[in-house]
């Protein structure tokens, strides 16, 4: 099978593009795999099927679009910002949720599709497996090492990660703020880390015995995937998809339903950390077995 994996930089590390080279190399095992236009027009390839994300550039084959999120924020004219992403929904023969959360939250805005798929996301096991736990001299002086990381904006709820730790962390652990856009807050078990490169934050990863992400209405975040396969228990909010891909043992912060209505995304509700509940969705997070789910809805769409 030709695959065109449509709207993709595989040399960014955003959440979308990230994922995408992951299932790439996966997809390549078996399949051809292009990720440029240019060389299907130079080499005259015509692919068979072409997994779009987000919303489609080109309609060269048969589209599955891969949606990771739609607008919402009221703040924003999102019925403008949803509109190429909702005319790629509406031409596609398939369409891939990143969790029940985004199909929920698509479906009221979108309608329902005739051919639509919940597959989360996944990670290379393998390639995590082999990386070594970080060694570092500062958190050698610390008993458990605690992580977040972002590109930080209002809704990820930095804040409240921070105040998190500050609450149930011991006075001999410290929180590694991982990302860029960062509120500093000025206390000696807070570090900064800046933007890490995938490999180096995976070692920070398997150095971390817990990963806060309180992130609001979140969809699917690649780095709680990656931060469950490095061996960190997961903390994160009832509210979004996050919570999907969180696993059994998971601490998961109850939060009131969202009636899926546009809202003001960037001004969170204040959480209460008293409300904790342990994580009951035991999802796949291996990207062997997340690429063989694809490649049958891919199928299908050739069908």
């Amino acid at each position: 099978m030709r695959i065109f994996l449509d709207n993709v930089n595989i040399n960014s590390t955003s959440g979308p593009n990230g994922f995408a080279k992951k299932i790439a190399a996966e997809f390549s095992k078996n399949n051809e795999t292009f990720t440029s236009i240019n060389q299907l027009i130079d080499e005259k390839i015509k692919p068979d099927v072409q997994l779009s994300f987000i919303a489609s550039q080109y309609q060269i084959a048969p589209i599955v679009q891969r949606l990771d999120g739609i607008y919402f924020n009221s703040d924003q004219d999102f019925n403008t910002l949803n509109l190429p992403i909702e005319t790629t929904y509406a031409i596609s023969a398939a369409v891939i949720f990143q969790s029940e959360f985004n199909k929920t939250l698509t479906e009221k805005f979108f309608g329902v599709h005739k051919n639509s798929h919940v597959i989360r996301n996944g990670t290379c096991l393998e390639k995590i497996n082999i990386i070594p736990a970080m060694k570092n001299e500062t958190l050698d002086n610390f008993e458990n090492i605690w992580l977040c990381a972002s590109s930080w904006r209002p809704h990820k709820r930095l804040r409240d990660n921070v105040d998190y730790f500050l609450e149930f962390g011991g006075k001999s652990d410290c929180l590694i703020i991982a990302g860029e856009n960062p509120d500093v807050v000025e206390d000696k078990r807070i570090l900064y880390a800046g933007h890490l490169s995938w490999e180096d934050l995976i070692s920070v990863m398997k150095r971390s015995k817990y990963f806060i992400h309180l992130s609001w209405l979140d969809h699917c975040p690649n780095v709680v995937i990656d931060a469950r396969a490095a061996g960190c228990h997961i903390i994160c909010s009832s509210a979004g998809g996050t919570r999907e891909i969180a696993g059994l043992n998971s601490t998961i912060i109850d939060e009131d339903e969202w009636d899926f209505s546009p809202t003001r995304l960037y001004k969170p509700p204040k959480m209460d950390f008293s409300k904790s509940i342990n994580g009951s969705f035991d999802s796949e997070i291996d990207i062997k077995k997340i690429a063989e789910r694809y490649v049958k809805v891919l199928e299908s769409a050739i069908g």
